[in-house]
């Protein structure tokens, strides 16, 4: 029996809730489309949340669920997705065509019966989102049993990683919430100050500026579990000699900015210094290397001969920094887009946006560091954020 899809009913007006207005996106689907043509292919499958969004601005809290978005080599995109989010789906986007699955049907026979009545012979699939398991993707393959399939990864995320005006100030407003929060949450350290509260400071002060909900939650560890890589509270009280790991992503219409700051409760020792002063000539180094036209290796190079001159070079061992922009957790980055790290040959770009959180660890001991959001300019970098690099001291 031939699958009839629902559409969604009547709700709120398409676009109230769109977060650029409609030519932002009828621009992104065109240069899909231009991209797309290379391949030969029909049409585009897109099931990630972040190139969902980006192409069309559907977001919600529900992307858990199967979503998929088919963008044909020529008209008009084709949004599925559950019954329950076609309000959200109507709201957040100016597309004209919704379709729905119910629950309790299985969303790849859905998805099926959609690309047999668009008629689409040659479809390319993303292939890496992380919402879609290899149990669904062979359900998946099973019912496009009458498409031929080929390999569309990366398309779309190389298109993201150059951001618009409208993207641009998205996340220059994000980055506002975040310097708003990580200030609160240097304030708020002191000894008999709990990490749960040195949190909620955090949080609050960012989400009170502006910030909407947060792809990663933030990162706040004191004393020992300082030295532990993307520690989270867990209700210690701080004390002298403590210090104190702060990292927050705040948001702005899906668009973040990172920040990361050091503090140190009372005197902070010999090693712990040398190294935050290390860390601070190494971002420096790093920030000073990057304009158009180098590779995505030169920051990373730079900041690593600061590290290694140092005598540090165990206590890296990690990417100088990662491409950000549109997020949904579990990731505010878009390293899987672009990292700053060894051997990167993409050559940087006005437009594009890196996090360069520099940090060096004493494992389980304590973490220091510093971090900046930048857009890469014309002539350079513009960092987002005029909070002082350097360690605050409690």
């Amino acid at each position: 029996m031939e699958l009839a899809l629902a559409r969604p009913e009547s709700g709120p007006a398409r676009g109230s809730e769109a977060v650029f207005p409609a030519e932002e996106f009828a621009t992104r689907i065109d240069r899909i489309q231009k991209a797309l043509a290379p391949l030969g292919a029909d049409g585009l499958l897109l099931t990630g949340p972040e190139n969902i969004f980006w192409a069309t601005g559907r977001q919600t809290a529900g992307y858990f669920a199967f979503q998929a978005l088919v963008v044909p080599a020529n008209g008009d995109p084709v949004l599925l997705v559950r019954q329950l989010e076609t309000t959200g789906a109507r709201a957040s986007t100016w597309l004209a065509d919704i379709r729905a699955w119910e629950d309790g049907e299985d969303p790849a026979r859905a998805l099926g019966a959609l690309v047999a009545e668009l008629k689409l012979r040659h479809l390319a699939i993303e292939r890496n989102g992380w919402f879609v398991s290899p149990d669904l993707f062979d359900r998946i393959a099973s019912e496009l049993f009458g498409a031929r399939l080929s390999d569309g990864s990366g398309l779309v995320e190389g298109l993201r990683l150059v951001k618009s005006a409208a993207e641009l100030a998205a996340i220059r407003l994000a980055a506002s919430y975040a310097e708003t929060g990580l200030s609160a949450a240097i304030d708020a350290c002191r000894p008999g100050t709990s990490e749960n509260e040195v949190s909620a400071a955090m949080m609050a002060a960012a989400i009170s500026a502006g910030s909407e909900a947060m792809a990663m939650e933030p990162l706040v560890s004191s004393g020992p579990r300082s030295g532990i890589p993307h520690a989270t509270w867990r209700r210690r009280v701080m004390r002298e000699g403590d210090g104190v790991f702060l990292e927050l992503a705040a948001s702005r219409d899906r668009y973040h900015a990172a920040l990361m700051r050091s503090v140190w409760i009372g005197e902070a020792p010999a090693d712990a210094r040398r190294m935050m002063d290390t860390a601070l000539r190494a971002l420096d180094a790093a920030l000073g290397a990057m304009r158009p036209g180098v590779a995505g290796s030169a920051p990373h190079d730079a900041a690593q001969i600061v590290i290694d001159a140092a005598g540090h070079t165990a206590a890296f061992r990690k990417r100088t920094g990662y491409s950000i922009g549109a997020a949904f957790a579990p990731d505010w980055g878009e390293g899987a887009i672009m990292s700053l790290f060894s051997n990167v040959s993409r050559l940087l770009e006005p437009g594009m946006v890196f996090h360069l959180p520099v940090t060096l660890r004493r494992h389980g001991v304590f973490t220091v560091g510093a971090s900046e959001t930048v857009i890469v300019t014309e002539n350079g970098v513009e960092p987002l954020s005029g909070l002082p690099r350097g360690m605050t001291i409690r």
